[in-house]
């Protein structure tokens, strides 16, 4: 097979390196890709948000099969574009992808099908959305109703914080804002495989880190790492997340008329009610991918394609970003990398490429806020971790920065501790709950 992976990001890399490693793909091409993707696949320019230049571009490489990265070709309709073309293509309709292109839409989808998610309402006006704020917090949840790069989501104590994310959430008559209620618990991520037949196919949960700093501290960014398997989860959490929000979902879909195949990914908080969604996407998440396609034993394609129930590596892997000085605000790029080949080669340690680029002179340098991904596998998530940070103490770029806090042991006794605490019968989880 020869394969088109769209997008540039570490998500892309790691979708790359899964593939090569694919005893059915003998040929790899990547739009537009980054400097360490280019040392696996074939670098074309592409405008991702282009539905015709994606679709032209998978006609014009001869790809056996394209898949998708990023949301925004996704929701632009490139899935709907490859395959009026009769082209092979990994990803859902435009209409299926308003799941994660509209949170106001993926409300009401859960509400419909009767799953688990916080409280929460709509607006279009600023004045009513802040009448509606104090219902729900402190802490106040605001989330950009489109899309936003992981990064149009504020949560927070303060109320002037919360009140100029509304004001900047419906800068445009045609904005929304989706205010909710605030959900306690550590943070769970399932991505499922949902193929045409309806099949749902699972893959490992993982924890993401979205805040940039430190025990969750500072802004919400794309993610700052992730790890897997979740050694604190009980055995059963993934059944319990396809029956009682993947399935449900993809029924609801179905209904519509507006079947979803592709990836499914349900972000979840374990709360002392029992597990609820905090957001839809309908992509691999960066940089959780990382960390779970290490673990994959299976052929990526045999996966995508539903021939094959994916089986897993034992032990752990955990992925650790490095961020560009000042990101998520106003990253400085061009700056040069040092230290991968020094980092690359500790046993167990991929150094995958997210914002990078080689500029004239052929120096790997920063093209984007978050640089790398350090991906470490181990026998145990102590293993991957110590791996993992060593290799991140030998890659060199000023200024940048890292949370030191990913798979931390005294993090995930705490989850442990909640995620314990169970569901709290009788309550009801559409109704917004008062901060204690």
């Amino acid at each position: 097979m020869k394969v088109l992976v769209v997008g540039s990001g570490g998500r892309e890399h790691a979708l790359c390196r899964a593939l090569a490693r694919d005893p059915r793909v003998d040929a790899l091409v990547c739009a537009p890709g980054n400097a360490g993707t280019a040392e696996l696949a074939e670098p074309r320019p592409l405008d991702v948000a282009d539905p015709d230049a994606v679709a032209e571009l998978a006609e014009r490489v001869g790809a056996d099969l394209t898949v998708i990265g990023p949301e925004v070709p996704l929701v632009a309709g490139a899935v709907d574009e490859l395959r009026a073309r009769g082209l092979p293509v990994f990803g859902p309709s435009a209409a299926a992808a308003r799941l994660e292109g509209s949170k106001a839409f993926a409300k009401g989808v859960m509400t419909a099908a009767g799953v688990p998610t916080a409280a929460a309402r709509d607006h279009t006006e600023v004045e009513p959305a802040l009448a509606d704020l104090d219902e729900f917090g402190p802490p106040y949840v605001v989330k950009y109703d489109g899309l936003a790069a992981g990064k149009g989501v504020t949560v927070t104590e303060d109320r002037d914080v919360a009140v100029a994310a509304v004001r900047a959430s419906l800068r445009d008559p045609d904005d929304r804002v989706v205010l909710e209620e605030y959900l306690d618990g550590p943070e769970v991520s399932l991505f499922a495989v949902v193929t045409e037949s309806g099949a749902i196919l699972p893959l490992l949960p993982a924890q993401d880190h979205k805040r940039v700093g430190d025990g969750d501290t500072g802004p919400n960014t794309g993610g700052m790492g992730a790890y897997t398997p979740l050694p604190w989860a009980s055995h059963g959490l993934s059944a319990e997340i396809v029956a009682t929000v993947i399935r449900p979902t993809v029924d609801e879909m179905a209904r519509r008329g507006t079947p979803f195949t592709g990836l499914l990914y349900a972000g979840l908080a374990l709360t002392t009610r029992g597990p609820r969604v905090v957001e839809f996407n309908v992509r691999f998440g960066d940089p959780e991918v990382q960390a779970i396609l290490a673990l994959l034993s299976t052929p990526l394609t045999d996966v995508l394609s539903g021939r094959r129930a994916p089986v897993w590596r034992s032990g752990a892997a955990i992925s650790v970003v490095v961020a560009a000085p000042g990101y998520p605000a106003a990253p400085r790029l061009g700056d040069p990398i040092r230290g991968l080949a020094a980092a690359g080669a500790l046993m167990g340690v991929d150094v995958l490429h997210a914002g990078t680029r080689r500029d004239t002179d052929g120096q790997v340098v920063s093209s984007g806020g978050r640089v790398l991904s350090v991906t470490a596998i181990g026998s145990n998530l102590e293993s991957a971790r110590g791996s993992a940070y060593e290799a991140v103490s030998r890659i060199s770029l000023a200024g940048a920065h890292y949370r030191t806090d990913i798979g931390d042991p005294s993090r995930m006794r705490h989850a442990a501790d909640v995620h314990r605490a169970g569901t709290a019968p009788g309550e009801d989880p559409t109704r917004p709950r008062k901060k204690e």
